[in-house]
């Protein structure tokens, strides 16, 4: 049961639901963390897993559409942790890239390894097959909406 209007557009309704999820599922991250990783680190972490490390901070707060400033705090706080190691460019010796340290990647391992624990009471709301058909629309709509930022 959703709280929005009648009126409102079934597009906006989804976008709020996930909204919604979002800050739930967020929360319960976090509150999962025995360290006080926090999801916005995770989120950086995770990207440079799944697409490779070595990304400049220009690059970075590009993909995840947040101010250099914004970014270089994230990745200040996860170099002091000793998580992530910043380098000068090789090619651009003004400019820096952005390494994974083995802890960062048993850090993001562990996280995400803290999801099965911190999600569990919610195995009975969707199925297996619930959630693959949910996926394929899902990574449609966020493909979409990547290509027109």
């Amino acid at each position: 049961m959703t709280t929005d209007t009648p009126s409102d557009p079934l597009l906006f309704t989804l976008l709020n639901e996930i909204g919604i999820i979002e800050q739930l599922a967020r929360t319960r991250f976090e509150a999962a963390q025995e360290d006080g990783l926090k999801l916005a680190h995770f989120i950086l972490l995770n990207h440079l897993m799944r697409l490779g490390d070595g990304k400049s901070p220009v690059a970075l707060a590009r993909a995840f559409q947040v101010t250099k400033g914004a970014i270089t705090n994230t990745m200040h706080r996860l170099e002091e942790r000793g998580l992530i190691t910043i380098t000068p460019d090789d090619v651009d010796g003004r400019g820096k890239r952005v390494w994974l340290t083995d802890a960062g990647r048993a850090r993001r391992t562990a996280a995400v390894a803290s999801l099965a624990p911190a999600f569990a009471d919610l195995g009975t709301v969707l199925s297996e097959a619930e959630i693959r058909t949910l996926l394929e629309p899902l990574s449609r709509l966020r493909k979409a909406l990547d290509a027109r930022r």
